[in-house]
């Protein structure tokens, strides 16, 4: 069979080394634009759970993250001048053009011909006549848009603003560092990489970019050159944070992070069989998912359909993406919570005290159970610091709501109306004439393409005089985002109405309390009543 691999990064190199390994009569060529010792980013971080699969396929990472990468445990949030520590998080990572030697020394070694600075048009490669072809060109692949009737490409751009750098500075892990500048709030995602370096991820919203001045690169100009005027100003908006070391650059610009999905994942032109890979076939934020270490699962799997169907590509093909799709969506669902968590942090940022942003932040994607599955301590200390302030447990804890107490955050919702021990408080539309108070039920869309109606809705009720928002339909998201702008944004006593298996029904409503999304919760309880 003759394979060729369009774009050298990790997962085409890994696919094109698995490829030639598993049968070594195999003709595999790999072509790639750049030049060998190209390469754009810092670091690759891999999380320890993850792993298991690309060590068993070969050890060329697992070596690499041994030999030149840096290993760490807990995960840092830096807020207000404290520092709060979540453990339970194994985490490695390692110099992107370190990792890169190493996978074209192994293909290289395998019998793999790589071909650099070549690059090949659609219309090339499919005249070569090869017998499979994986598209593994990245984000913007031209083999994948060639076809774009077939494999129905499709992408979310998200709002927030974000910038690949690099920095001298020893982070001991991965770390959140957040600041607030003069012109907004800005975040940093930094760890060690080896040799004396680190990545520095920053984001920050679109407002706060503009205000600050740094829409003014062009970035149309080829890839290479860096904003160095941005360099400048978050060197010196972090200088404290990273003791004056120096920001690095390369190839560094301001995006917006585009989620990408393909509908299909293979296709048939002729005799030859095309196959997507890595970023062309999908893409998941880079605070939950390392796009690379999907990639080169992407490669294992595609490897492993070759060898178990032989000269049948199709067939192979086929296991390969019924196989992958399912994983690779449950990864960017999972990621959907973390990239809005980003897109509003500055909210939460100005409006929570620093312990329960810290909270906030490490249940952006999962609920306080499962967090302190792996650190108790933290989560303990969080619960105890809850109790210090309002002088009884996150749900128990006593609320003024329209002039009455409540000794609890958990409420009954039904007959259109929040029932509080002392009668029912009306979720109407608009003010009564008599001025009593009222609560405003909003309901959640469906996407969040469409929250802006339902955080008009918002605004406009707040200021009416609703003394509670209440925000049920909708999704588990729409439904947090809502809550979470009334009462961060607006001052309004929010209510989540949850839907929710009963049996999880307590975490839910304790993880919203605590962390600040909501002041009440109305959701099933165990027996199954409201």
């Amino acid at each position: 069979m003759r394979m060729a691999v369009v774009g050298g990064g990790p997962g085409g190199l890994f696919a094109a080394t698995l490829a030639k390994a598993g049968d070594p009569n195999r003709e595999v060529t790999v072509f790639e634009r750049n030049r060998a010792e190209d390469t754009f980013g810092f670091g690759v971080v891999f999380s320890d759970a993850t792993l298991d699969g690309i060590h068993a396929a070969d050890p060329v990472v697992r070596d690499a993250l041994s030999d030149h990468g840096v290993h760490w445990d807990p995960i840092e949030v830096r807020v207000h001048g404290g520092r709060f520590r979540c453990h339970g998080n194994g985490m490695a990572a390692v110099e992107r053009k370190t990792l890169l030697s190493l996978l074209q020394r192994r293909a290289a070694e395998a019998g793999v011909d790589l071909r650099f600075s070549t690059e090949v048009s659609p219309d090339e490669i499919l005249a070569a006549g090869y017998d499979l072809v994986v598209a593994a060109d990245g984000a913007n692949s031209r083999l994948r848009d060639r076809f774009a009737d077939v494999f129905v490409p499709s992408t979310e751009t998200a709002t927030a603003k974000f910038i690949w750098l690099g920095t001298t500075y020893p982070f001991e892990g991965l770390t959140f560092v957040h600041e607030r500048g003069p012109h907004g709030v800005f975040a940093v995602h930094g760890y060690p990489i080896g040799n004396g370096l680190s990545t520095f991820i920053v984001e920050t919203d679109e407002e706060s970019w503009r205000a600050a001045g740094l829409d003014e690169f062009d970035v149309t100009r080829p890839p290479g050159t860096s904003d160095e005027k941005t360099q400048a100003y978050l060197q010196d908006l972090f200088a404290e944070q990273i003791d004056g070391h120096p920001v690095l650059v390369n190839n560094s610009r301001w995006g917006n992070f585009r989620t990408g999905r393909a509908r299909r994942w293979r296709h048939r032109v002729g005799g030859t069989a095309i196959a997507l890979l890595g970023d062309a076939a999908h893409t998941a934020h880079f605070s939950v998912g390392s796009g690379t270490k999907m990639a080169m699962e992407d490669a294992v799997a595609l490897a492993a359909a070759l060898d178990q169907h032989g000269d049948d590509v199709h067939a192979a093909l086929a296991a390969y993406e019924t196989l992958r799709q399912p994983q690779v969506a449950k990864i960017q669902n999972s990621a959907r919570p973390s990239l809005s968590w980003w897109e509003h942090f500055g909210r939460s940022h100005d409006a929570l005290p620093a312990w329960q942003f810290a909270y906030h932040f490490f249940t952006r994607s999962l609920t306080g159970s499962k967090l302190r599955r792996r650190d108790d301590a933290f989560v303990t200390d969080v619960h105890d610091r809850w109790r210090q302030v309002h002088g009884a447990e996150p749900l128990d804890s006593p609320i003024e709501v329209a002039g009455r107490r409540l000794d609890g955050r958990v409420v009954v919702v039904g007959d259109g109306a929040v029932h509080l021990p002392d009668g029912p408080l009306p979720l109407r539309p608009g003010p009564a004439e008599d001025g009593s108070a009222w609560g405003l039920l909003v309901t959640a869309p469906e996407t969040e393409a469409d929250l802006p109606a339902a955080l008009d809705a918002v605004a406009t009720g707040v200021a009416a005089g609703a003394a509670v928002v209440a925000t049920g339909g909708g999704t588990a998201l729409t439904r947090r985002l809502l809550c979470e702008a009334a009462r961060l944004e607006h001052g309004a006593v929010s209510l989540l109405i949850e839907e929710v298996d009963p049996a999880l029904a307590r975490d839910v409503a304790l993880t919203a309390v605590l962390s600040g999304r909501t002041d009440l919760v109305s959701a099933p309880a165990e027996e199954g009543t409201a």
